[in-house]
């Protein structure tokens, strides 16, 4: 037996909101095992009535029924056993319990005093609206592709975009350091076109480089991508890791947007009993990892996710969490122009479009193409009320 534990905390605690699959017993049994299995990950019956169990156990603070199948459990869990960093409070959140089946994340309800530890997104939605002179509508995105093209084509891609006035010129996820695009190379390139056609524009457009290097030089690579005077940085959190991500949104050297884009995340979503809800994920997570901007499938495009599940990636991106900004959401995945009307009615102005290969088809080119989707969407915003 483990007693006579006096610890010094605060008592102050934040909550994590579970689905858990099962009868009613069953999502008691698991509910009261998550508090356990998160925190101390010893038998209960063995710690005596001290500070260790009225402050280190998740408390069970709700558990209510959902549907036929799924119950709430509201867990709360002192802010100490975070040590107020993102790695550790993400490990309390999920932790174990992600080995199990029928647990999902579903809700984070972080207080001010809590989130006053986290720097999150530097910029958030407002900033980028004014770094990008839009107070009101939406932004534009693109990505170069495809892959296989040299640094050259790409920064005359890069050009014909910022020409045709898209805010945000990203890399495509997939172009990171090949040898027929190095990384040295073509970023360079890609920022003195996109200058160029803002000279001719009188535009701000920025081109965003993808940064998916090995650990050991993923630093040094978004410093000498800043040094060259890069507008922004993409960064793959799944791959790199959410507090890699962190570390660049909080370097104050670097000081940029921040991408947050979605690949090897599917997977923690795709099941509705397990793993992560759309809005935790691709919307609170990323704030708190400092992303500005997160990019996800949108609805109706070559990806499987829902109206309903972008929805609640959008709910994540602005909910009230406290210290941290709202950010923007950027659908994207095989969109093209016939969807911008769909588009505005679902998410109203507070979107980042993100359209790639869409806007190099047809005869008119793609600077054409570009300011023909600017104007269409100015067109449907001006419909709303």
């Amino acid at each position: 037996m483990i007693e006579n534990t006096q610890l010094d905390v605060s008592g102050e605690r934040f909550s994590v909101v579970y689905f858990i699959t099962g009868n009613a017993a069953q999502a008691k049994h698991r509910a009261e095992h998550i508090c356990i299995e998160q925190t101390i990950e010893f038998p209960a019956e063995l710690i005596g009535d001290d500070d260790i169990r009225r402050h280190i156990f998740g408390r069970l603070e709700s558990l209510s029924q959902v549907n036929e199948t799924q119950w709430q459990a509201v867990i709360s869990y002192a802010y100490e056993i975070t040590g107020m960093n993102l790695p550790q409070t993400m490990n309390v959140i999920f932790g174990n319990i992600s080995l199990q089946p029928g647990v999902q994340v579903n809700q984070l309800l972080l207080p001010d005093s809590f989130t006053q530890h986290f720097k999150g997104p530097r910029f958030g939605m407002q900033g980028l609206r004014e770094l990008c002179n839009e107070p009101e509508s939406p932004l534009f995105c693109s990505a170069l592709k495809p892959m296989g093209l040299s640094s050259a084509q790409l920064a005359q891609q890069a050009y014909e975009f910022a020409k045709g006035g898209i805010h945000f010129i990203k890399d495509d996820h997939g172009i990171s350091d090949q040898v027929f695009a190095p990384f040295r190379e073509r970023v360079p390139l890609c920022v003195a076109a996109v200058e160029r056609a803002n000279k001719e524009t009188g535009l701000s457009c920025k081109y965003v480089p993808t940064i998916n290097t090995p650990a050991n030089q993923i630093f040094a690579d978004a410093r000498w991508a800043k040094e060259q005077g890069v507008g922004g940085l993409m960064l793959l959190p799944g791959i790199s890791g959410f507090d890699t991500m962190r570390c660049i949104a909080d370097d104050d050297e670097i000081a940029l947007p921040i991408l947050g884009h979605p690949s090897l995340l599917g997977g923690m979503v795709s099941s509705a009993q397990s793993g992560y809800s759309h809005s935790v994920l691709f919307g609170q997570f990323m704030r708190l990892a400092g992303a500005d901007v997160s990019i996800y499938p949108n609805f109706g495009g070559r990806f499987a996710f829902s109206r309903e599940a972008c929805l609640n990636i959008v709910q994540g991106t602005s909910c009230d969490m406290g210290t941290i900004k709202p950010i923007f959401p950027s659908p994207g995945g095989g969109m093209n122009l016939t969807r911008v009307p769909e588009m505005i009615e679902a998410y109203g102005r507070d979107i980042m479009f993100l359209i790639g290969g869409a806007l190099h088809k047809g005869d008119k080119g793609v600077i054409e193409n570009c300011q023909e989707l600017r104007q269409l969407v100015n067109q449907q915003v001006s419909l709303l009320a």
